[in-house]
């Protein structure tokens, strides 16, 4: 345990003082990644404790990147100027809803609750009629695809295909100021470790244990008089705050928020970076996510064509050969040394027999060690 203790605070080192050794275009690149390792710490709340399969972590993680992006383009705005893909679809005001996002106090409230709520009450009725493991899977996906379309349908009020964009100040700080890029950097990295404690915190509780207990057998916790949908709907409305910070925090690394990183292949890599970090570690997916979005941007630049297969191609290994993901390679490691031990241990004992000198019993070593 100390280990890694050690092991997370170099790796915590390691990125806080990464704006000093990398370039500004690749400190946006990690920050980005971080910032989704933070949605990647939710669905270990979600999936990996709780047995929670979500293919639709995009629509959460939508809601706070455009609830942020709507405030930037509101303060962007001049008395009575309009957004134009707003003038270019014929309207002649901001609407109500808009408005209320004028205000940055309501908004970043808003970044984490309207996520939480949305989660909160999905949860709820899927889990309230028992509905669980693959159906609930479909049933995500398919609402991340029509959030997607909504987005794309609704151009008026959200940007349509192109989405959000144009930013230039966020709580009245310049987004192209020389320093923003660091500073972001730093405060998402803040971000990643609170939510990373948290996490800690939340498996040492009574809540966590029940959560585990109710993913490896829920009939039995429902019997011993717990409420496992309550627990299941806490579970899966925490993985949508997360997931609603992660959202906001990407999009201002980016620049950007569009339909088509919210939808069911945003989705669906999110949960792929999960299992192949380890869907029950918290160290392994913030690894995870790093090495599978590192590793989509470079082979998506060198090989368009390769990347959809590749991440297919991975996710089956890790589910059929390496269901821990990355956080079960130390124990593959030492299970291979163990069993290298007993293999070597065994062939001197055969060599012994053969040569007539048959190998000492346990109580002989012992003897001997007292002796000694």
């Amino acid at each position: 345990m100390r280990l890694k203790h050690v092991f997370d605070g170099l790796i915590l080192i390691a990125l806080a003082l990464a704006p000093y050794y990398l370039s500004a275009f690749n400190l946006s690149l990690l920050g980005r990644f971080l910032a989704l390792a933070i949605l990647s710490l939710g669905l270990v709340l979600v999936w990996g404790w709780g047995g929670i399969l979500s293919l639709g972590q995009g629509i959460f993680f939508g809601l706070g990147a455009y609830v942020l992006a709507m405030h930037m383009t509101m303060v962007s705005l001049g008395p009575g100027e309009l957004p134009d893909f707003m003038m270019w679809s014929g309207l002649d005001h901001v609407p109500a809803w808009w408005s209320v996002f004028h205000s940055p106090v309501l908004t970043l409230a808003c970044v984490v609750l309207l996520p939480m709520a949305a989660a909160a009450i999905l949860g709820w009725l899927m889990f309230h009629r028992r509905v669980g493991g693959v159906y609930f899977a479909l049933i995500t996906q398919a609402l991340a695809l029509a959030f997607s379309t909504l987005l794309i349908s609704e151009q008026a009020y959200t940007g349509g295909f192109n989405g959000l964009t144009n930013f230039t100040t966020i709580l009245g700080y310049s987004v192209d100021g020389p320093d923003f890029g660091r500073g972001l950097y730093w405060v998402t990295l803040g971000f990643l470790a609170l939510s990373f404690i948290l996490c800690q915190w939340l498996r040492r509780t009574n809540f966590g244990k029940v959560l585990v207990a109710i993913r490896d057998g829920e009939n039995r916790v429902r019997f011993l008089g717990y409420n496992a949908m309550a627990y299941k709907t806490v579970a899966f409305a925490a993985g949508g705050a997360m997931a609603g910070i992660a959202g906001a925090l990407y999009m201002l690394h980016l620049g950007d928020i569009s339909p088509a990183m919210v939808g069911v292949i945003p989705s669906i890599e999110m949960v792929v970076a999960v299992a192949v970090g380890g869907r029950e570690s918290l160290t392994g997916v913030i690894l995870g996510t790093l090495l599978v979005n590192f590793g989509k941007d470079w082979i998506s630049n060198a090989m368009p064509q390769l990347w959809l297969f590749v991440m297919g191609a991975l996710f089956v290994l890790v589910v059929t050969g390496m269901r821990g993901g990355l956080a079960s390679l130390p124990q593959i490691f030492f299970r291979l040394l163990h069993w290298r031990h007993k293999r070597v241990a065994g062939a001197h004992a055969a060599s012994a027999i053969e040569a007539g000198n048959p190998a000492p019993t346990v109580e002989e070593e012992a003897g001997a060690q007292k002796a000694v």
